[in-house]
């Protein structure tokens, strides 16, 4: 990194007769325009300066290519978002639901089936098309958003055995669903994006212009 100092000089030439006639050309007050100048030889050129400014040199490769993983994240992010804002406000009208019904299993089951049914045809085609990644960040939100990790959610909703066999998927595409969120160390880059998402607000247009769609599907 160095600090230049530019100095520009410039020579103002202005003939009058070639830009306005001379019958109609008249001074005034203000048509002067003091700079400072310099003198060379014989010439006298108009000198300005400009304000200092700082040139740094081309980022190391590894800095570049750290710069491109998080602007790819940041970006995986802002799309998953979202359907963790969405999956907690969901499973928090589950708990509520189920916490009424706590006693009537028939009830519990048929309900958590109708849910089931609703959130495929919102989503299904939706969360499908995600990439890998982008689904392993999901999970990490959703754990951050509803303080469980989504093993523990499967394991209250689906049962044990529904639990390990989704997590066994799950490791196979290294995506382990017992992991717990951490904003201070393991996750701290994806919790600092987040903080700058939910700061501007944006989650709340792409949630509202979730519901939206969600709206517009139960019509049809």
């Amino acid at each position: 990194m160095y600090t230049m100092r530019i100095v520009i000089t410039a020579i103002l030439l202005l003939i009058l007769t070639t830009s306005v006639p001379k019958a109609s050309a008249q001074q005034g007050v203000h048509d002067t325009i003091l700079v400072g100048g310099i003198v060379v030889d014989n010439d006298t050129f108009a000198m300005i300066y400009l304000p200092e400014f700082e040139k740094t040199a081309k980022l190391p490769r590894y800095l570049a290519r750290r710069r491109e993983q998080y602007n790819r994240l940041k970006y995986n992010i802002y799309k998953v978002y979202p359907y963790a804002v969405t999956a907690a406000d969901v499973l928090k009208d589950i708990d509520i639901y189920l916490a009424k019904y706590e006693n009537d299993r028939v009830k519990r089951k048929e309900y958590l089936k109708s849910l089931e049914r609703e959130l495929n045809k919102r989503f299904k085609g939706e969360l499908e098309e995600l990439t890998i990644t982008q689904g392993q960040l999901l999970v990490r939100l959703i754990n951050r958003q509803t303080g469980k990790n989504c093993y523990n959610i499967i394991r209250e909703l689906k049962g044990g055995f529904s639990a390990v066999v989704w997590q066994s998927v799950g490791l196979l595409f290294g995506n382990n669903l017992r992991r717990e969120y951490d904003p201070y160390e393991r996750d701290k880059d994806i919790e600092a994006i987040v903080a700058e998402l939910e700061a501007n607000y944006y989650y709340r247009y792409k949630y509202q212009r979730q519901q939206v769609l969600m709206s517009q599907n139960q019509r049809k």
